[in-house]
């Protein structure tokens, strides 16, 4: 009887024993959920670069396909180049003529001016530097015309910014494009970063400088980082413009209030060997000094 009692009592004992374990363990992960500056709201960006023309013209040439990496300088397309050679033609054309009118003016004026006083009137020595001046600027117009139909020569062809991937490729041959309108968008290399949003009281455990390690969803493999800046501010949705340019204060308050999420920038510092980041993905982002 008395060994009974022993064995009911040891069983209260350790169901009460476990029962208090996991609620201590269940406090501390909810403490730890809770307040530790971690989230699961992390996406990977990149800088990416808009390449448009300066020059408008149907594409004779594309030299790069969807999603190939480049090199900074490799050609990606090419503008028709027919209608820049002739205008390149024709100006230096016209400087040739401008040329030669500049000099037979100079010469005109030479003569003019080396004349005598009583001979050549001084309004006929005058109309000669008028022209003479005219002449080299009009030689001047020409020579900067030339230029620049030099460069748009030039600039038929797009070259690569920078290294990187080329992105969602929609151009082809026989395409007219505008001047300065983007048509193809390449992600930088060696800029990738991570954007994480992390809910606004567990900033005060968040510093410029913290370690932080990021693993990509999906996966188990952990990459390494530092917190490089905080934002200092996001909108404000409530925060309506009304008539006469007056706050429209909604007056309805809502008991439970979401905490804001503010985004934390960090910087990549290691990729584990053979994966490769690409934007828009989601990662778990946690941030401790202690890795």
């Amino acid at each position: 009887m008395q060994k009974n009692k022993i064995v009911q009592l040891l069983r209260y004992i350790i169901t009460f024993s476990v029962v208090t374990i996991a609620i201590v363990l269940g406090m501390k992960l909810w403490q730890n959920y809770v307040d530790s500056p971690w989230t699961r709201d992390g996406r990977v960006r990149a800088d990416i670069t808009l390449i448009a023309p300066d020059v408008s013209g149907m594409i004779s040439k594309v030299y790069v396909k969807d999603n190939q990496y480049v090199k900074k300088d490799d050609k990606l397309f090419e503008i028709d180049k027919k209608r820049f050679e002739a205008n390149l033609q024709r100006a230096q054309s016209i400087v040739q003529i401008k040329k030669a009118n500049y000099l037979m003016k100079k010469a005109e004026y030479d003569k003019r001016i080396k004349g005598d006083d009583s001979i050549i009137p001084k309004d006929v020595k005058d109309d000669a530097k008028y022209n003479l001046l005219m002449a080299k600027e009009e030689l001047n117009e020409a020579l900067s015309k030339l230029d620049i139909t030099k460069l748009d020569l030039q600039r038929a062809t797009v070259y690569a910014p920078t290294s990187g991937w080329i992105n969602n490729l929609l151009l082809k041959k026989g395409d007219f494009i505008q001047k300065g309108q983007s048509h193809i968008s390449m992600l930088n290399e060696n800029s990738f970063w991570v954007y994480g949003y992390f809910e606004e009281h567990k900033l005060t455990k968040i510093k410029i400088g913290d370690k932080a390690i990021m693993n990509p969803l999906g996966t188990d493999l952990t990459i390494k980082g530092h917190v490089q800046s905080i934002a200092t501010g996001i909108t404000d949705r409530d925060n309506k413009i009304g008539k006469g340019l007056l706050a429209n204060v909604n007056p309805s308050f809502t008991w439970v209030r979401l905490a804001q999420r503010i985004p934390v920038r960090i910087a990549i510092d290691e990729i584990p060997k053979g994966y490769t980041l690409r934007a828009g993905t989601t990662c778990t982002i946690e941030i401790n000094n202690n890795f």
